[in-house]
């Protein structure tokens, strides 16, 4: 299964369809935009090392008829259960990688010296702190989590529970975004 991952992120990452994909999001309108949003949430869960912050430029301009809050808590609200459906995704595909037994104990041994001190810590509060931990960690503005996500599900057996914790992450994220940054991200 994670052999198919490989020509999606070729073609994405060769022919400009990250920034394509970024676009789309940012531009993103109506009923339409909202699916844009779930999309790109669940791919940035399982293959694509990009931002989940930029699902919150179209709040200005989404167009659902509702209030600026209602859209901004809609778009949140549909960004977590993408990311989570995402987070399931890899977290299926974690649970198949641990009949390999040389890549578990790569993970649990190492001390992920080759990712990213924020992908380390969020490991690190995951292992100490399970699932309240990863919630936590995918809580934090700014921070890839693809590879945590992964390291995460490799640890761990519990798809609801992994889940519930993506989306708590994810929703939480999204919420400090708006929270530290207020406005500010409508520029974007």
């Amino acid at each position: 299964m994670v052999g198919l991952l490989a020509p999606l992120w070729d073609f994405l990452a060769s022919s400009g369809g990250l920034a394509v994909l970024e676009d789309m999001v940012r531009s993103a309108t109506g009923p339409i935009g909202l699916v844009v949003i779930a999309i790109y949430s669940f791919l940035i869960a399982f293959v694509l090392p990009l931002p989940s912050e930029i699902v919150l430029v179209p709040a200005s301009h989404m167009r659902l008829g509702l209030s600026s809050n209602w859209t901004l808590a809609v778009i949140i609200l549909v960004s977590g259960l993408g990311k989570a459906a995402g987070s399931v995704f890899a977290f299926h595909i974690g649970q198949e990688a641990k009949e390999y037994g040389p890549l578990v104990k790569w993970i649990q041994e190492s001390r992920f010296d080759v990712i990213e001190w924020s992908e380390r810590k969020t490991v690190q509060l995951a292992r100490e702190f399970g699932y309240v931990g990863l919630a936590l960690a995918l809580s934090v503005p700014g921070f890839p989590d693809t590879i945590s996500i992964y390291a995460f599900t490799i640890l761990e057996r519990d798809y609801g529970r992994f889940a519930l914790a993506t989306f708590a992450g994810s929703v939480g994220r999204l919420v400090v975004t708006v929270g530290f940054f207020g406005g500010a991200f409508y520029l974007f």
